[in-house]
């Protein structure tokens, strides 16, 4: 099977910011996290965090936050010692706890705020998605947040309209269904773990300590456009379980 090459993807989106999240337990990957990051997990001897890293410098983004809290120190000393991969990384130390995803990105608004539309990678995802396509697709429609979706199976899936704004969040298994507003016609899709978000959000973010970006996205999708892009097709891993990186090491380098 063919490795993933992203040079094949090269572009200037004009995205130039990104934040990846790493603060997490990664109880999934146990027990590599129980003395190390899941950041740190190898795939074919190389990090994920280091994957992500040189994935998005191939889009030319190298202003980079990553926020910490399990074994943080591990992760500040791989970046030192690999002299942040000729990246301005930022380092967001979540000291006492990690903040999920929505409390890690509003305690990181101090470092990107200030920027044009952001990119959001979760750690452990390995992609060949084109974030020049995805940028292009924020672009034309405007919205406060695009979400990368697919088509494949998942048990938790976000419901769009006919035009891919979000509408609300289903459970497969269970039922449980949250709707932002009512819509006909919906399609459910899965979420890549992958947005495009414009700072204005900073400004409608009223939760507090810890909360998930999903939470946060169903709240503002009521009145606030938040839409899809659907790159199914694309290489998209989750490595959040041991045999995740077996599976990965067939495409990723």
């Amino acid at each position: 099977m063919t490795h993933i090459n992203n040079e094949q993807f090269k572009q200037h989106p004009g995205l130039t910011t990104a934040m990846i999240f790493a603060a997490g337990w990664g109880t999934r990957l146990k027990p590599w996290t129980d003395h190390h990051p899941k950041a740190l997990a190898p795939v074919n001897g190389k990090p994920l965090l280091q994957h992500n890293i040189e994935y998005l410098k191939k889009f030319g983004i190298t202003n980079i936050v990553i926020n910490v809290h399990h074994f943080a120190g591990q992760v500040i000393e791989f970046l030192n010692a690999h002299q942040h991969f000729k990246c301005n990384i930022t380092i967001s130390h979540e000291e006492h706890e990690p903040l999920e995803t929505g409390g890690g990105l509003k305690a990181a608004r101090q470092h990107l705020e200030q920027t044009q539309p952001f990119f959001v990678i979760n750690a452990d995802i390995l992609t060949n998605l084109d974030i020049g396509a995805m940028f292009r697709y924020h672009q034309q429609h405007r919205p406060l947040v695009t979400l990368a979706v697919t088509s494949r199976n998942s048990s938790r899936r976000f419901l769009f309209t006919p035009e891919d704004r979000l509408c609300g969040w289903r459970n497969q298994a269970t039922g449980q269904q949250r709707i932002s507003f009512v819509c006909n016609n919906s399609a459910d899709k899965a979420f890549s773990g992958i947005h495009i978000v414009d700072p204005a959000i900073f400004e409608l973010i009223s939760e507090e300590g810890k909360f998930s970006l999903v939470d946060l996205y169903l709240r503002l999708s009521a009145r606030h456009l938040i839409m899809g892009y659907d790159h199914s097709g694309d290489v998209l891993i989750d490595v959040g379980k041991p045999e995740a990186i077996e599976k990965a090491e067939v495409y990723f380098r």
